[in-house]
């Protein structure tokens, strides 16, 4: 709780800045449609943030989010549009390759003992390597077809009693999956034992936890939840080039997981500070793009930094709660 306390402070004073900051410099950063657009930007990377949490809870880590975005998402405009399969089969197709990897990268892991950083860095050039292939490095894209499908992520609600805001589809979304996967870590004996197996796996082995099973079915969810980000990606895009498509996606859902509270040693996690850690991120890099216009690349020197010091506040409080629990033995 202090966790996501303390980054709801930062969050809000943050916004105060860009606020202040962009009356400055005459932008409309208040404005109905800014916050529109900003919350927009926060759902594909709050839901891979919400994604990879479960991951890095068990102690692992996945380097390929970014290239599942752009396998998922540019496949799915590659077979409506060049191939001409119906919407039900390319959605079914899209769940069952995105859970497949899912299943890929789990089994890698737990039955050959491979390293995460290794199987996720592999992925990560395979399934763009993929779609690089099976596109022929073209550009793919829905044009003015699938407009209802689009509403997916082109799509607003109406907010009673406030003028001008109308809240993004793609963010309830988002919302929807936080609510979920909240009430599966902290409601379930299944959540309760991927914490377990995060922070001593032997012990949780020893105890009767199904450790491997927990670990392929976190980096399914993992995956199946990389693989809807991807969606709802190119359809508000509605068009990518495979070789860019989800660029630093990765780093941007793990910076946000880091900032939200998830240790990188596993065992500490939760879905609401994901979920805040995700909208800093994307606040951040508003506020870079009104105060340094033409200096877009100091977006990465700031993900880089948050992540960093996300580490680096991780390892002190390991070692104040070390210390604690020594001196209480004393």
């Amino acid at each position: 709780m202090k966790r996501i306390l303390g980054i709801l402070v930062l969050f809000i004073l943050v916004y105060i800045a860009t606020a202040v900051m962009a009356a400055n410099e005459g932008a409309e950063f208040l404005s109905g449609f800014t916050q529109e657009n900003l919350l927009r930007r926060v759902a594909p990377i709050g839901i891979l943030g919400i994604g990879v949490a479960f991951v890095i809870i068990t102690g692992g880590i996945d380097l390929s989010l970014g290239s599942m975005v752009c396998l998922i998402g540019v496949g799915v405009a590659w077979l409506l549009t060049d191939v001409g399969w119906p919407i039900w089969l390319t959605l079914s197709m899209a769940l069952l390759v995105s859970a497949a990897i899912g299943l890929f990268h789990g089994t890698l892991i737990t039955k050959l003992n491979l390293p995460p950083f290794v199987v996720t860095l592999c992925g990560l050039l395979m399934y763009r390597g993929i779609t690089r292939g099976f596109t022929q490095d073209q550009t793919a894209g829905f044009g003015t077809e699938f407009t209802g499908l689009r509403q997916l992520s082109k799509g607003e609600i109406p907010v009673p009693f406030v003028e001008g805001f109308q809240m993004p589809v793609p963010f309830v979304l988002m919302l929807v999956v936080a609510v979920i996967a909240a009430i599966f870590l902290n409601k379930t004996v299944a959540g309760r034992h991927l914490m377990a197996l995060g922070n001593n796996e032997e012990a949780a082995r020893l105890s009767g936890v199904r450790t491997t099973a927990l670990t392929i079915l976190a980096y399914v969810i993992c995956s199946v939840l990389a693989g809807f980000a991807g969606l709802l990606h190119i359809l508000e895009v509605g068009l990518e080039q495979p070789a860019t498509a989800g660029n630093f996606f990765e780093l941007f859902a793990i910076a946000a997981a880091v900032l939200g509270g998830c240790s990188l040693r596993g065992g500490t996690g939760t879905i609401a500070g994901v979920v805040i850690g995700t909208a800093l991120i994307q606040l951040l890099r508003q506020m870079i793009t009104i105060v340094f216009p033409r200096q877009q690349s100091m977006e990465y020197l700031m993900i880089g930094a948050v992540l960093l010091v996300g580490v680096i506040a991780d390892e002190l409080v390991r070692r104040a709660v070390a210390k604690r629990r020594a001196a209480r033995i004393g």
